[in-house]
């Protein structure tokens, strides 16, 4: 078995170097987001999120639950920095975190509480968390801030201890308020309650620590909250007008999750409200938690990403296993971790977000809706399925499987239409040519139909002359 896991590492680190080399010349340039278009709200339609003077933002999210925890400033500082060059806009973080975040100090030596007592917060500690926020604002990145991992809340499984429960609600609102406080004049705040977990009877003491951070922060950040795997927050709080957007789970249980339809599911919910798959299957995770089983590899976040967003999802998380967990000599691996954190900063998924963003950026984002009626017949299920979306002048259709289409025409603006191959793995596209906006038409993509030869099929309305996909 070691031996057989050595292999798997050098491959792994070999791709990781192979795509650096391909990559290292397109990282984001600047910040990941400007903050001066002013603080996120919710879109008029209430499909997107916008900044104050309405201009579209974009949830490229990657989960760090462990990064407050168990990281030094130095390497927070690398962490952040490699996230800023891939464009991600959103790091999801836990401040009392999964891994004995209790009664384990973080890398200065600090526990967040005295004698484990919410309403006794360690000033050292916070400083840590401070520091962060902080560095990612100058770097242009949201904080998606956990105030707690779930098991301080409901003892399902982790360490704990259960320190907030429906017994104590004022606990929890008074931790709430704190964090509020505390973090209210930080633009890149975004509130993310939950935890991993299941919310039954324990809503209580999640919606008291939403009314903690409302309190705190005069309502100035957006809230959602993070659930058990195969979940939704709109199971418990999608008519709270505290949750201002839905997040499911699709998580890490098997090869080609039709997270799609979880999205679509939420997407159609009432009331209406932005969605997103907050934690769809991890690079280098094996597979329900099963070495055995393979690894899902950049092709499966990927497919989770382009399923998810095309299906009407306002934006995606991205995720390591090694990296939530910030594995590292002499930590103990969860779930078969097998390369340390520093060593996976940059496989070929998380480089392929940045082409996520830059296809989505390159049209407007904000006329986006999900349409299966461009798909002509059948769009399958399984791996193969075919997921589209189009949006004002522009239709987007992804082909896992780089298997042929027959796409209906006339779903969108113009007399002709200008037809593209996108590439997920590149970002790079190439014109297949100009066609009659009418009937239907049958598109090949490029090289044989196999697994993780997927593509991107890009119509634009031929008059609006728009830029190449993917560029602006």
């Amino acid at each position: 078995m070691s031996c057989f896991r050595k292999q798997i590492n050098t491959a792994v680190v070999f791709a990781v170097m192979f795509t650096s080399l391909l990559s290292a010349e397109q990282p984001w340039k600047g910040p990941s987001v400007d903050f001066g278009h002013g603080d996120l709200k919710v879109s008029e339609n209430k499909r997107f999120i916008v900044h104050a003077d309405g201009t579209p933002f974009f949830y490229l999210g990657d989960t760090a639950w462990e990064l407050f925890h168990r990281l030094n400033r130095e390497e927070i500082d690398r962490y952040l920095e490699n996230r800023r060059q891939k464009g991600f806009t959103v790091i999801q973080a836990v401040v009392l975190a999964e891994l004995d975040g209790l009664n384990t100090p973080n890398a200065n030596g600090d526990r967040p509480f005295a004698d484990n007592n919410p309403r006794r917060p360690n000033e050292a500690y916070f400083k840590h968390v401070d520091y962060v926020v902080d560095k990612a604002r100058q770097k242009g990145i949201y904080i998606g801030m956990l105030p707690t991992w779930g098991d301080k809340v409901t003892k399902a499984w982790g360490k704990g201890p259960v320190i907030f429960t429906p017994n104590n609600l004022g606990d929890a609102e008074f931790y709430g308020k704190f964090l509020g406080n505390r973090y209210k004049d930080k633009p890149n705040i975004i509130w993310i309650l939950g935890g991993d977990r299941l919310a039954d009877s324990v809503e209580s003491v999640w919606r008291a620590m939403a009314r903690g951070i409302e309190q705190g922060d005069n309502d100035r950040h957006l809230k959602t909250y993070h659930p058990q795997g195969g979940r939704t927050s709109a199971q418990w709080f999608g008519a709270d007008s505290w949750l201002d957007f839905n997040m499911l789970q699709s998580g890490h249980d098997r090869f080609d999750n039709d997270n799609y339809n979880r999205v679509s599911a939420d997407y159609n919910r009432k009331p209406t409200k932005p969605c997103l798959d907050g934690e769809p299957r991890y690079e280098d995770h094996p597979v329900n938690w099963k070495p055995q089983n393979g690894w899902f590899g950049d092709f499966d976040v990927r497919q989770a990403a382009y399923w998810a967003l095309f299906a009407g999802g306002f934006g995606h998380t991205y995720g390591c296993h090694d990296i939530w967990q910030m594995y590292a000599p002499g930590r103990a691996p969860i779930s078969s971790a097998r390369n340390n954190w520093y060593d996976v900063l940059d496989l070929p998924g998380a480089w392929d977000m940045i082409h996520v963003r830059n296809l989505i950026e390159s049209r407007p984002f904000l006329s986006r809706v999900p349409d299966q009626s461009l798909v002509a017949g059948d769009p399958g299920r399984g791996a193969e399925h075919i997921q589209a979306t189009r949006g004002s002048g522009y239709a987007f259709i992804y082909l896992p499987y780089g298997q042929d289409v027959e796409v209906t025409l006339g779903r969108i603006s113009g007399s002709k239409v200008r037809a593209w191959w996108f590439d997920p793995r590149s970002g790079q596209a190439e014109s297949i040519g100009t066609f009659e906006n009418a009937g239907s038409r049958r598109f090949d993509p490029p090289g044989d139909k196999r697994r993780g030869n997927d593509w991107v099929l890009v119509l634009d309305d031929a008059d609006k002359q728009v830029a190449k996909p993917g560029t602006k």
